[in-house]
């Protein structure tokens, strides 16, 4: 939403259906995106923004509030997950310590309002608090983020909730053009890359989903699910930011999600593309060309995402 071009609600929710695009993960709650939601049938990804932390993890009768306010009058919108936080960094001394609060009052909020079963609450990370990842069965949390991501783990255990994952290959790449391919980042790879005991690594995606599974496995929780909340490539404003390098991740990424990974295979992945549209306000450029579709609606890279 971070541009001053971009199409109407309406328009956009419009545009989704065209598509045939199902999920949609919303940052922050506007009444003019979630009123154009409202029978939709477009299930959606609610985020509750780390400048709304403080508030929602003060009171439960402040989570409450936001539940009732975001979620609940908008009973014709199918909420999926409510994202509780945005790659909050367990360093952070002012937001970290709202997560967990936060988290457990609005899971609280949702079952008090019988919600419980439908939504899912849960917040999203990104992949700094990954410390060993090579090779992915030996990923394994930074000891220095374990008092931060452990209660987070077990709360997700205990609702049945997935881990929301940003997963950027990317900027891996871009951070280690070296040791890393374009090919293995762009699913491109004619072979195996990485062997990790039985299982053989052709794309540094499924590599980097797999290292969380094992981070995820030796901090309690084994049969927590992953949920890619962001993925993404730039065509334009960096390194190796091009439309074509950008093309091929996105197509190559729809197509592959339904495999699952080497420790997942069969089981789909749910991945949330990043973002509906370039962001003409957002620094530095490279940050402006994520979009899949130009402002004017018109599609990028003519992705089939169903």
């Amino acid at each position: 939403m971070l541009g001053n071009n971009l199409p109407l609600e309406t328009d956009v929710i419009s545009l989704y259906k065209s598509n045939d695009i199902r999920l949609m993960r919303l940052y922050f709650p506007t009444q003019a995106a979630l009123q154009a939601l409202r029978g939709s049938n477009i299930e959606v990804m609610l985020g509750v923004q780390n400048s709304e932390l403080s508030y929602v993890a003060a009171s439960r009768n402040n989570s409450y509030d936001w539940v009732w306010r975001n979620i609940v009058t908008y009973s014709d919108v199918k909420f999926r997950y409510i994202s509780v936080g945005n790659e909050v960094q367990p360093s952070d001394g002012t937001l970290a310590p709202l997560v967990y609060s936060a988290l457990t009052n609005i899971r609280e909020a949702v079952v008090f309002y019988g919600l419980g079963s439908r939504i899912k609450v849960s917040t999203a990370i990104d992949m700094t608090l990954i410390g060993p990842s090579y090779p992915p069965s030996q990923g394994a949390f930074k000891d220095e983020v374990r008092a931060y991501i452990d209660p987070i783990i077990a709360f997700l255990v205990a609702n049945n909730a997935p881990l929301l994952v940003n997963v950027y290959p990317y900027f891996s790449y871009v951070d280690n053009p070296i040791a890393i391919s374009l090919a293995y980042a762009t699913f491109t790879s004619p072979s195996v890359v990485v062997q990790d005991g039985a299982r053989g690594y052709q794309n540094l995606f499924d590599a980097m989903v797999d290292v969380v599974y094992s981070a995820l496995e030796k901090a309690g929780g084994p049969w927590v699910e992953i949920v890619v909340s962001e993925t993404g490539w730039p065509s334009a404003g960096a390194s190796a930011a091009t439309f074509n390098n950008a093309r091929t991740y996105l197509r190559n990424m729809v197509t592959h999600a339904r495999w699952g990974t080497p420790k997942r295979p069969g089981r789909a992945i749910e991945t949330y593309l990043f973002a509906m549209f370039d962001e003409n306000n957002k620094e530095p450029q490279i940050e402006k060309n994520f979009g899949l579709f130009y402002p004017n609606k018109t599609t990028k890279y003519n992705l089939y995402f169903n």
